[in-house]
């Protein structure tokens, strides 16, 4: 995360943590609704029911108001990712095609549950360098997770000359397809049905095989 990125402010008393959590509540809902333009200062402080000077001494602007909500729901996100992997039960013991298939769908769930809020910041990301850099250094983060329960099969993966590059390139190819769908839906490239399970599904099936399959 950039350096000059403001981190969220800290509330030390109960009222005024009460006070932030109505906050970050209600930016994250305007953004999930209405998307980035329905982020504002007053529409912030009319939801959460504060004023709008107390936004203004807590946040200094709706720029840092933006970076606080986004760092608060990429720190749930990521909490959450880790959750699903560390409640996957696998082991060294597991069959490699299993820890391959739950380690993609504990990406791609994490993403699915955040659908709308992920496609917020993704859109904000492309003209916002700094909401750009926070979502990428969150979404780096995810794949050393990934690595890291992939690595559990590592054995079965030794076709490959580089086992972690290998394991990069999975875990892009499954962000690259859920970016995707967040981003333009179902339909943008085929009028075809693909739910997101199937997808899911389809992505683990397709990861498996390039990860345990033989490297012409």
């Amino acid at each position: 995360m950039n350096s000059d990125t403001p981190p969220t402010p800290v509330a030390r008393q109960a009222r005024s943590r009460e006070t932030q959590e109505r906050i970050f509540a209600a930016g994250t809902r305007l953004l999930e609704e209405g998307g980035p333009e329905a982020l504002t200062v007053v529409a912030v402080a009319e939801a959460a029911g504060v004023s709008v000077g107390g936004i203004y001494r807590r946040f200094g602007d709706k720029d840092r108001l933006l970076l606080a909500i986004q760092a608060r729901f990429t720190a749930r996100f990521a909490a959450e990712f880790a959750q699903r992997v560390s409640q996957l039960d696998i082991s060294a013991v597991t069959p490699p095609a299993t820890v391959i298939a739950a380690a993609v769908e504990g990406v791609a769930g994490s993403l699915r549950a955040h659908e709308r809020l992920l496609q917020v910041f993704m859109v904000l990301g492309m003209q916002n360098p700094a909401v750009r850099e926070h979502g990428s250094a969150i979404s780096v983060e995810g794949g050393r997770a990934f690595r890291d329960t992939v690595m559990l099969a590592a054995a079965a993966l030794r076709q490959h000359p580089d086992v972690e590059a290998a394991i990069d390139f999975a875990y892009r190819l499954v962000y690259a397809a859920c970016a995707h769908r967040i981003l333009h839906g179902e339909y943008l490239e085929s009028r075809r049905p693909l739910s997101w399970p199937d997808l899911i599904e389809r992505l683990a099936q397709a990861v498996t095989a390039y990860l345990l399959g033989t490297p012409e």
